[in-house]
């Protein structure tokens, strides 16, 4: 699954279908913070299940630069007054503000684990199942990056922002599995779907917004199990 964004009764709703056993493994492609009030709840009940493997998401990715950049810019000769720095106004531009308002309220220990939990994050995931090979990304491929060549400070970055769409490159037999971009921008039905490309599946399908629901591909027979 991916793209949880802070939505807790549509998580439980498919977590209670899925029946999740101990020896099965889910995988979140990432952004199970902002927008809905629950991302960080969220994201420690995903900390102590371990059958779960997270990637970094783009939102999870501005947090932890606002949080470690600071709030406030000062104007060292003091001609301005302090401002919020850009990292902090693109989190509350992307939803942030709710999450933000959640953790200043915990403590510190508390919030240096959910920093230490982001900063291990994989990128990417490659699995093999039923002897066909999956590469799992939140936006992009992290061998795709070109230093300096694009217009993103590091590979991380890259990999949770640079959106993947059909006619990308996906590597020789393998099947590409992403989130980050809602769905409706490949199939415009209601509601959202999981879309299926030739070798790339898209299972963003628009938690983070109150006309979207949550999905999960189970990949061992392909059924999908969305939200209510």
């Amino acid at each position: 699954m991916s793209d949880i964004h802070g939505n807790s009764k549509r998580f439980d709703d498919v977590l209670k279908q899925i029946r999740l056993q101990p020896e099965d493994t889910l995988y979140i492609l990432g952004d199970v913070v902002d927008r809905y009030p629950d991302g960080i709840r969220i994201l420690r009940r995903i900390m102590k299940m371990p059958n779960v493997k997270m990637l970094l998401g783009n939102h999870e990715f501005m947090m932890l630069e606002a949080l470690e950049k600071g709030f406030w810019v000062v104007d060292r000769n003091r001609k301005l007054p302090p401002r919020p720095s850009k990292e902090f106004e693109r989190w509350y531009r992307n939803g942030g503000e709710v999450k933000h308002n959640y953790l200043r309220h915990n403590r510190k220990e508390w919030r240096k684990e959910v920093s230490d939990y982001l900063h291990a994050l994989p990128l990417n995931i490659d699995i093999e199942l039923h002897g066909k090979k999956y590469k799992l990304i939140h936006a992009s491929m992290e061998e795709d990056y070109v230093p300096m060549a694009d217009h993103y400070n590091s590979k991380t970055e890259f990999t949770v922002w640079e959106r993947w769409y059909p006619g990308d490159r996906v590597p020789e037999g393998y099947t590409l599995i992403f989130g980050h971009t809602p769905t409706y921008q490949f199939r415009r039905i209601k509601p959202l779907e999981v879309w299926y490309g030739e070798n790339a599946i898209g299972i963003d399908c628009g938690c983070g917004f109150p006309v979207g629901r949550l999905a999960c591909l189970r990949l061992d027979d392909g059924v999908v199990f969305y939200s209510e």
